[in-house]
């Protein structure tokens, strides 16, 4: 399974803000969209992403507040991201490697959404449950699954 299968289920909603967003603001927007990522741009092209495991590191660092800062020193300047062509278990691997939770998706320099460590969780068991299915339908009289339960 590809990245671009599981962007047309999930869709490619993106929530941005600038550098020079005020990091209070940017938080609050998290809070509002209940979202735990911000995509950052800058003259149009990706410039960094805002995860709440960066706002909470500042916030520890700032003796609890968030601080009067722009989100520009707290993004991560450098995210990991793939394309619409990685392999799900690719994205896996080095979402597990690199700690990472949430990946923009790049076509060249443009941003097509966001994969979440939850987009990829899903996608994995909605696959294994269709070949489940599947499986289950190549064995004759194999038990429905009200009757299993009993």
């Amino acid at each position: 399974m590809k990245v671009s299968e599981i962007l047309k289920v999930k869709g490619s909603i993106l929530y941005t803000v600038t550098p020079d967003t005020p990091l209070l603001e940017a938080v609050n927007a998290m809070a509002e969209k209940d979202i735990g990522s911000l995509v950052v741009m800058e003259f149009g092209e990706l410039a960094g992403m805002l995860t709440f495991r960066e706002v909470i590191n500042t916030v520890h660092k700032n003796g609890g507040q968030i601080g009067d800062s722009t989100v520009r020193p707290h993004m991560d300047d450098h995210p990991l991201t793939v394309t619409p062509d990685t392999d799900l278990n690719e994205v896996r691997r080095l979402m597990l490697e690199q700690h990472a939770r949430y990946v923009p998706v790049m076509d060249a320099k443009t941003i097509l959404g966001i994969m979440s460590f939850y987009d990829v969780a899903k996608a994995v068991l909605d696959a294994q449950g269709f070949e489940n299915k599947m499986l289950k339908a190549y064995i004759r009289d194999w038990p429905a699954e009200e009757e299993s339960r009993e």
